[in-house]
């Protein structure tokens, strides 16, 4: 019986070195709640066994209830029915077991019936579910859109919202694209306008929303008339009711168990979430952060479900008298992917620890003001963790959906002429991968959501830091090699800023944020490396590949290969 939490040994690493002491000392205020819910932690090592109980229900749900159906999902899909959406039958089954496991409010407040969980363990919950099914994580994973009501809603919209996601009773959807406002969201026009009681309403066409037959909408709206920028746009709540008409299931390359669809508002009945014309500039910005990080897991779950699919078909497949796995071009593929996977993970739950550590810094500075006293030093704290956490965030967007795609891509070809038939799980999850470098931010938008903390080097401390560290036998070489990945790094920003060339700072950024990425992944592969020896060969085959990549990127930029891109105008037409 596969669980998928336990059976994945690194995985079971990354969360037995998680250092959530503080994020969870802060959302547990003291461990007051144990007096109240009974499934509340006493204390910090409570809360733990909490999260590795949770873990091992969601791992063998997935391996056992959610895995088992994929391929039927896929092949039946989402369809429309009197204009609802009626979900596949495994998606309803599977929806219905996370219920029945209380998984559907895992970050929520004990109040509202959530489990009150660091935004870090839910992100390990989201890749597993993702390793067996990553249509299902579009809906389990939209558990964000409770994350913005909690966070940004007033009490009465909490009370009324919140619980029914955190039971299950409602699944929800993020509405923010149109047909002429996909990425470029200050062009967004559906029109948000009050009658003369205060009371607001919703008019207008939304395009390419997941799970957009769900109950609890949170809509992106100008509400501002005469405006066409950000600054007209606010957030609103609504209910799917029969004034949303469901126009059409976008027909998918993959995730098909995920209905995609264009809405339709009639003048639906509203709730404005926060502020007015601060629904692009502060509350969508918060909610695709946890987006990019959903999908982050996301990729990484199919990822790993494509290294097992591989893994078992070169162990079983025989050539030229041997199993394939053994012959050294399969065997060279099949390591550079469990390097990468690896990697990616080192970086997927960093990324989350530094999140949880903004989320519950600006919690605990809010508490602080309230009761009047000082919160000078928590502020500071909280200024770093939100730009690290700003860049990382679309950083391993970036690394980790384009990774999810190159790991299908290799999985699929260690299959050979089998992997392209439909009867091989492969073929699936190499549609479902292709989706995740696109949907919240394509990948060159991570590119330059990333750029300025790149440029701006605002994780030079840390590299000094891990510069000056040393490191046991072997790994003193890797470190090393580390601080010479540092040196051209350096070189090149040098070398960028000397230009002082805006065009030619956007056209090298591609190429400055892997690098940047390749330094803080091996770092922290480095220091794994050190706790395990299972790590050493991970961050061996890493960092050198690192170094390499790092000499391209240089070569790129100093030679200016792309330099014909600032003749695109003249050249594509």
């Amino acid at each position: 019986m596969p669980n998928f939490f336990t059976d994945n040994k690194d995985i079971v690493f990354q969360f037995e070195n998680l250092n959530l002491r503080q994020v969870v000392d802060i959302r547990e205020h003291g461990y007051a709640e144990a007096q109240t819910y009974n499934y509340a932690p006493k204390n910090y090592e409570d809360a733990v066994d909490n999260f590795r109980k949770v873990l091992e229900i969601c791992g063998d749900l997935a391996g056992n209830q959610i895995a088992p159906n994929a391929a039927a999902v896929d092949e039946e899909g989402s369809h429309l029915h009197d204009g609802r959406v009626v979900y596949a039958k495994g998606i309803q089954y599977a929806l219905e077991q996370l219920t029945k496991a209380e998984l559907m409010g895992v970050t929520l407040p004990r109040r509202f019936g959530g489990l009150n969980f660091p935004t870090t363990i839910y992100s390990m919950m989201i890749e597993i579910v993702s390793r067996a099914d990553a249509s299902l994580m579009n809906l389990f994973g939209l558990q964000d859109i409770g994350e913005t009501i909690n966070k940004f809603g007033d009490e009465d919209q909490r009370a009324e919202f919140l619980p029914l996601l955190a039971s299950g009773e409602a699944t929800g959807a993020m509405v923010l694209t149109e047909p002429d406002a996909g990425s470029d969201l200050q062009a967004v026009k559906l029109h948000a306008f009050q009658d003369e009681k205060g009371q607001w309403f919703l008019r207008g066409v939304k395009r390419f929303i997941t799970n957009g037959g769900g109950r609890v909408l949170l809509v992106l709206a100008r509400s501002e008339a005469g405006t066409k920028d950000g600054r007209g746009l606010s957030m609103f709540a609504c209910y799917g009711d029969n004034s949303v008409v469901v126009r059409r299931i976008e027909n998918k390359l993959g995730i098909h168990g995920s209905p995609t669809c264009e809405l339709q508002f009639n003048d639906t009945p509203a709730q404005l979430i926060g502020k007015r014309k601060f629904g692009l500039i502060k509350y969508v910005m918060d909610l695709m952060n946890g987006a990019r990080l959903g999908v982050s897991a996301q990729a990484l779950g199919i990822a790993q479900a494509a290294y097992e699919e591989a893994l078992s078909y070169a162990k079983a497949r025989e050539q030229f008298g041997k199993p394939i796995i053994d012959i050294p071009a399969v065997t060279n593929i099949m390591m550079d992917m469990r390097v990468n996977l690896e990697a990616n993970r080192s970086l997927l739950y960093a990324t989350g620890q530094w999140v949880d550590t903004r989320d519950t810094l600006d919690e605990r500075v809010e508490h602080l003001k309230a009761e009047g006293r000082s919160f000078a030093e928590e502020q500071e704290k909280l200024k770093e963790a939100t730009r690290i956490s700003g860049l990382l965030t679309p950083m391993t967007k970036y690394v980790l959906t384009e990774s999810s795609n190159k790991i299908t891509y290799d999985a699929l070809q260690v299959h050979g002429g089998t992997g392209y038939m439909k009867e091989f799980q492969i073929e699936r999850m190499t549609r479902d991968a292709r989706i995740t470098n696109i949907y919240e931010g394509t990948s060159q938008l991570q590119i330059v959501a990333a750029t300025g903390g790149v440029y701006n080097d605002i994780l030079a401390s840390f590299f000094l830091e891990w510069g000056r560290k040393e490191y046991h036998g072997n790994l003193q070489r890797l470190a090393t090699t580390m601080k010479e990945i540092r040196r051209i790094f350096l070189v090149s920003l040098k070398y960028i800023n000397d230009k002082d060339d805006k065009v030619f700072h956007e056209v090298a950024a591609k190429d400055m944020v892997e690098m940047y990425a390749v330094l803080f992944t091996g770092y922290l592969l480095l220091d794994e490396a050190e706790k395990s020896p299972r790590k050493v060969f991970i961050a061996n085959r890493f960092i050198v590949n690192g170094l390499a990549q790092a000499h391209r990127n240089a070569e790129a930029i100093r030679s200016e290969l792309f330099a014909d891109l600032l003749y695109a105008n003249e050249v594509l037409i």
